[in-house]
């Protein structure tokens, strides 16, 4: 049987990003509050070189969910903050490496920490299994559809 009963409004493509979109508010207003001037985009950037530093503008497409023009976009304008840094690749001539910078290392774990209030206070009166069941769910929906 279909999984798909639901009322108008119910569209859980809709709910979602309406949780996203209003975490990621949340999260730009409490950067601003903390002095902090990146956007959630330059943030999100930071977050995956953080995970592995040194990577192509192609890994972070893939790893980011974005197209090569945003995630230039993005790459040039952290350069101008000095937050990251394009160097060659010492295997692909055609490629740049995206390095992060000392200021960018610094930024991180109060970034994280700020990340981290901002969703304890989004998941606040959640339990942990919802939180947890939730996960599945749309990792599921994920897996389906990728």
């Amino acid at each position: 049987m279909p999984n798909n009963q639901f009322r108008r409004g119910e569209l859980y493509s809709f709910i979602t990003g309406m949780a996203s979109t209003a975490i990621a508010r949340r999260l730009q207003k409490n950067f601003k509050q903390e002095g902090i001037e990146i956007t959630i985009e330059q943030w999100s950037v930071l977050y995956h070189l953080w995970k592995k530093d040194g990577i192509s503008q192609q890994e972070l497409c893939t790893a980011s969910f974005r197209d090569k023009p945003s995630i230039t976009r993005l790459v040039d304008n952290l350069e101008k903050l000095k937050l990251v840094k394009r160097m060659p690749s010492p295997t692909d001539r055609r490629s740049n490496l995206i390095v992060l910078t000392d200021n960018a290392k610094k930024l991180h774990d109060q970034t994280m920490e700020i990340a981290s209030r901002t969703l304890n206070e989004a998941l606040e009166g959640v339990s942990a299994s919802d939180v947890e069941r939730a996960k599945v769910v749309l990792q599921q929906v994920y897996d389906n559809l990728k």
